[in-house]
């Protein structure tokens, strides 16, 4: 069986509010021209899991990281 990080997993690694990562992966998945793979991930009413090492998941990371200043 393929390893899964959830959204607790991945907020606690980046220090994140778990509401906040949400509603930003929320955002995100509804711009399917930006991020293909988060769109095709996410399913309705289920919870925020991907599987180690892919694609949807480098998503994530990327667009859950924090802003860069200057």
């Amino acid at each position: 069986m393929a390893d899964i990080v959830t959204l607790k997993a991945l907020c606690d690694e980046l220090k994140l509010d778990p509401r906040e990562a949400r509603e930003r992966l929320r955002a995100a998945a509804s711009d399917a021209k930006a991020n293909p793979e988060l769109a095709k991930a996410r399913k309705p009413r289920t919870l925020w899991q991907w599987v180690k090492g892919s694609k949807a998941l480098a998503e994530a990371k990327l667009v859950l990281q924090p802003p860069k200043a200057g």
